[in-house]
């Protein structure tokens, strides 16, 4: 048992990093008080500009790594600007947010592969190489929790945890993060107090879309190594585990962990004579089942921002 653990637990690292990279941005959209169910579309356009700007790029410098790191801040800028539409639509327009977010996911989806069919001719983009693993020296020959975290590990790994740390500094410690959280709980007292709610809602998520985007990219320089208009739900898994993770940094850290281990049962349950007695359905649709249970569980100790998804009219229109 011990041995499946550790053969697994790498591949669990790798395959959450995308997700909590996602929910983070979520967690700053929600604290500003806007619902951001965009995700999935926001990490298709992610995936889509890293892979098109690496794949043209290593055709200059093949295998430098510059080129993915270029690929990744791209991937990042390109999420930004597309997640004006959403931010556009949700505080200057008041439009649904939900019906917003959805309309993102069908455009992101439909655009780029529209984009990518007509650069590659097939609709998929296929990059050269992508990040290598490697154990962390010192650290990896520690016994058991070397295994487990310091081997086989990628550069984004670490960069995604520092981004981590941050972001709870950000929220907790600064006044940045107090003005963001009290507009999602309460944006009329916010502004009474001299916040600019719109400034800071389009900061959240503009934030969101920064992190969905690099999510999507890290994919591909990671697991994917391919661009194929999809992202396999994981726009709406990091939805999920934000809501798991009661929309604190910790809890989601937590809570994407949880899945991407789950997920990554699932899909090595066919290649691990261990898990093969398991009918391969069970574990595929376990990470989402278990999502349903968590969230009826925790519906109604939710601690979600009182004003998350609720349109706001300043007075001083």
């Amino acid at each position: 048992m011990w041995k499946l653990i550790v053969d697994i637990f790498p591949y669990a690292v790798i395959f959450t990093i995308p997700l909590l990279i996602t929910a983070l941005g979520a967690l700053f959209s929600e604290r500003s008080g806007v619902v951001n169910i965009g995700l999935e579309g926001l990490m298709i356009v992610g995936a889509f500009t890293g892979a098109l700007v690496i794949f043209q790029l290593q055709h200059l410098w093949t295998k430098h790594p510059i080129v993915l790191w270029i690929g990744l801040l791209a991937a990042a800028l390109l999420g930004a600007i597309f997640s004006l539409l959403h931010a556009f639509a949700s505080i200057n327009l008041s439009a649904n947010q939900i019906i917003s977010g959805t309309a993102i996911n069908m455009i992101a989806g439909a655009i780029t592969v529209f984009l990518a069919r007509n650069i590659t001719g097939s609709g998929n983009i296929r990059i050269v190489s992508g990040f290598q693993p490697f154990d962390v020296p010192i650290l990896s020959g520690i016994p058991i929790i070397g295994d487990l975290f310091f081997k086989k590990t990628y550069a984004t790994t670490w960069l995604i945890l520092v981004v981590l740390l941050v972001c709870v500094f950000v929220l907790y410690k600064t006044r940045f993060g107090l003005r963001l959280r009290a507009c999602g709980e309460n944006p009329q007292a916010a502004e009474a107090a001299g916040i600019n709610v719109y400034k800071m809602r389009y900061m959240g998520v503009i934030i969101s879309g920064a992190f969905a985007g690099l999510g999507g990219a890290i994919m591909m320089v990671t697991f994917a190594g391919e661009f194929t208009g999809s992202v396999a739900g994981l726009g709406f898994l990091a939805l999920a585990s934000l809501i798991f993770g009661q929309w604190r940094p910790l809890g989601v850290l937590g809570a994407t962990l949880f899945f991407g281990f789950a997920s990554t049962v699932a899909n090595v349950s066919q290649v691990n004579p261990a898990l093969q007695v398991i009918p391969p359905i069970f574990l595929k649709v376990f990470p989402y089942v278990v999502t349903l249970i968590a969230l009826v569980l925790f519906s109604k100790s939710s601690q979600a921002p009182k004003a998350a998804g609720e349109p706001f009219d300043s007075a001083k229109r």
